[in-house]
């Protein structure tokens, strides 16, 4: 790509409100939803952003929701925030976080008004189709409570570890043909812009030559001080896997713990999917 181009996908995390002290709003404010390119970092990572090799979702889910009724007292509740990864931009977590903060003391007539409103800001910053879900506390939510990921632990294996800045190199697959589910909860990488850790597990679907699994946990710690964020993470192991290990399917899930009330969950496959019983809660969500 020209200079042209790859100008025009620069992400700028850094004029965000990450990592500063911050101001908390009395009453609401869209204004605070900070959207940044998805582009730039897909294109450091090998990605055309203009024909992305996947498809998928951002799922977030967000337990710090509360508003006012017109009384006066409080409500509060789960949102669950789906949005496709096709879209240009994504949402700083930060900036979501202060987004909700500024309903906690706005009147709204009802649920519903607070979920429109929601879908519609949403919507604007990120100029793509939100599905947004606010389900009071107390009623039955769309969240399902999963011990761990199905598919096979590769976590207990007896592996030497020694790279913890990204190394594909340990990616290896042998000539047997398998199709199999893997998962992790070593995953570790911290925020692009505060440093601080950020804890996930990761699920890994494919078909095609069976992956070395220790190889793979190899390569899934080797992210331990890579500064990256979630989407971003995820992005890069499939792309990786892509390249490493050419499977003719491929799936990659990453679910992180929340922080400040928040957990993202890309989704990334190279077969379309449907959203049903595709979110859930890992027991260190």
């Amino acid at each position: 790509m020209n200079n042209e181009i790859t100008n025009k996908y620069k992400t700028a995390p850094e004029h965000s409100e990450l990592g500063k002290q911050s101001s908390y709003e009395d009453a609401y404010n869209p204004n605070r939803l900070y959207p940044i390119p998805r582009a730039g970092k897909r294109l450091e990572i090998g990605i055309n952003p203009e024909r992305i090799p996947f498809y998928g979702f951002d799922i977030w889910n967000h337990y710090e929701v509360s508003w006012l009724n017109e009384k006066g007292k409080p409500i509060v509740a789960i949102a669950e925030i789906i949005y496709d990864c096709s879209s240009e931009f994504i949402i700083e977590s930060k900036s979501m976080k202060l987004y909700f903060n500024s309903l906690n003391n706005t009147k709204f007539k009802s649920l519903m008004e607070v979920q429109a409103l929601v879908k519609k800001d949403l919507e604007a910053c990120l100029q793509t189709e939100v599905l947004v879900k606010i389900v009071p506390v107390g009623e039955e939510s769309a969240i399902d409570l999963q011990q761990s990921f199905a598919g096979v632990n590769i976590d207990n294996l007896d592996i030497e570890c020694k790279d913890y800045m990204i190394n594909p190199e340990t990616l290896k697959t042998s000539t047997q043909l398998v199709e199999e589910t893997l998962y992790s909860d070593l995953l570790k990488s911290n925020c692009l812009v505060t440093g601080q850790p950020d804890w996930g597990s990761v699920q890994i679907q494919y078909k095609g030559r069976k992956i070395d699994h220790g190889g793979l946990l190899k390569y899934l710690v080797s992210f331990r001080n890579h500064n990256e964020f979630h989407e971003q993470c995820i992005e890069r192991i499939f792309v990786d896997i892509m390249n490493y290990c050419k499977p003719e399917e491929l799936t990659v899930y990453g679910r992180y713990t929340r922080r400040g009330g928040l957990d993202i969950n890309p989704y990334r496959s190279s077969k379309k999917v449907s959203l049903q019983n595709l979110n859930m809660r890992l027991v260190r969500q």
